[in-house]
């Protein structure tokens, strides 16, 4: 895939366009890990609107926190500049970096996932000169990969130095069908366990001469789907188990497979802890592999707790503020996967809300230019009433 080259945006400070600071974010082809100057197009931006600016790398990822203000409360606003492959780029309706907008409709890989979203709350600081407080914004690389060098070693960073971060906001794109439509205050859990059983390859004739792995591998599998994890949490839904690979390698007929391996991926609610989950996956597989000659291995990987943002006055300020922009009144959900919140939640209370995400990952990723701007009237009227509220 080639990419063209990024075309420079001229922009004023004192009058930011969202659409257009989004078409110059976009122009920069940053597919994790690579950032290809969106962090400098950020930073640029920002430093002219007063902010001091730390980037803060992590092996190949480029972060950015920046802060305007030094006093309390500071309202963080938190997304990534990363974004997935865009797939058949020939099947693009407009080139994916090109940032082209069609019959009023922007297209491009980050035009929902996240990139408009970054672009309209820096329109919206654009237009809030003057604040009590600090306004800040933590922006990662590595959101759409591994996750492990983008913004939870930041908050590790931050919390090590005593940075305090009051109340954050996500800029995901959490509407369901309209702008404004849902506002999502917390999310489930999630951890991914490898289980691997190895044995002794044999001829099926000859079963007292092998050790066969299948066996024990589904006694492990049926182990961990008999149990009802929960019957749901106040706000959640039910935690589910589910089992995304199983694999032996086997081709023949007539052998007795050596390995045995299978994936299990759990979503949770707050009735769970992470920790928790794995002690119960590793006991399930040693007490599968009781009298068994092989080996069983477990390895658990916690991608997030779960986590919600109780309800009360920092989320009756984004509810008013959507209100104010949109006309809606949001859902206040916990629905959906995972997003960088799962770490900034131990910094401060951190609620979601963005564009509507029907396109993102998609082929031909569009947003209508209108809501874009629409959103950041939304960010500006939350910065208001926030400071109104707490500064």
């Amino acid at each position: 895939m080639t990419s063209p080259a990024p075309v420079s945006v001229s922009i004023d400070p004192a009058n930011i366009d969202p659409v257009s600071l989004a078409q110059a974010l976009i122009r920069r082809p940053s597919v994790t890990p690579a950032d290809e100057g969106a962090m400098d197009t950020l930073q640029r931006q920002l430093e002219a609107l007063g902010f001091t600016c730390r980037r803060m790398k992590f092996g190949v990822i480029e972060n950015l926190y920046a802060r305007r203000g030094t006093e309390r409360p500071n309202l963080c606003f938190a997304g990534h500049t990363d974004v997935v492959p865009v797939g058949d780029d020939a099947a693009w309706t407009a080139g994916p970096f090109e940032a082209e907008i069609k019959d009023g409709v922007l297209y491009g890989r980050g035009a929902v996932d996240m990139k408009s979203a970054i672009a309209a709350f820096v329109a919206a600081v654009s237009n809030v000169p003057e604040h009590p407080g600090s306004i800040s914004f933590l922006i990662t690389g590595d959101e759409e990969g591994v996750a492990e060098e983008g913004t939870v070693k930041v908050v590790e960073a931050l919390a090590a130095e005593g940075e305090i971060i009051d109340h954050c906001i996500v800029g995901e794109p959490t509407s369901a069908n309209v702008l404004g439509d849902m506002v999502k205050i917390g999310r489930r859990g999630s951890i991914n366990a490898w289980i691997a059983v190895d044995g002794k390859q044999g001829h099926v004739a000859y079963p007292h001469r092998a050790a066969n792995p299948i066996p024990v591998m589904v006694d492990i599998l049926s182990r961990l789907q008999s149990r009802v994890l929960d019957e749901g949490y106040t706000g959640f839904q039910p935690s589910n188990l589910e089992v995304t690979t199983v694999d032996v390698g086997n081709t023949a007929t007539n052998v007795i497979p050596a390995s045995a391996k299978a994936r299990v991926n759990i979503r949770f609610n707050p009735a769970h802890r992470g920790k928790d989950l794995a002690a119960w996956i590793e006991a399930e597989c040693r007490e599968a592999a009781e009298g068994f000659s092989g080996r069983v291995e477990a390895l658990c990987k916690i991608s997030g707790e779960a986590f919600l943002t109780e309800p009360g006055a920092f989320t009756d300020v984004i509810t008013a503020a959507v209100g104010d922009a949109t006309g809606r009144v949001p859902e206040l959900s916990t629905t959906g996967g995972t997003s960088d919140a799962r770490f900034i939640r131990s910094l401060c209370p951190v609620v979601e809300f963005g564009l509507v995400g029907s396109t993102m990952h998609q082929v031909d990723e569009r947003v209508p230019v209108d809501e874009v701007r629409q959103l950041a009237g939304a960010y500006e009227a939350l910065i208001n009433r926030y400071f109104a509220a707490f500064g």
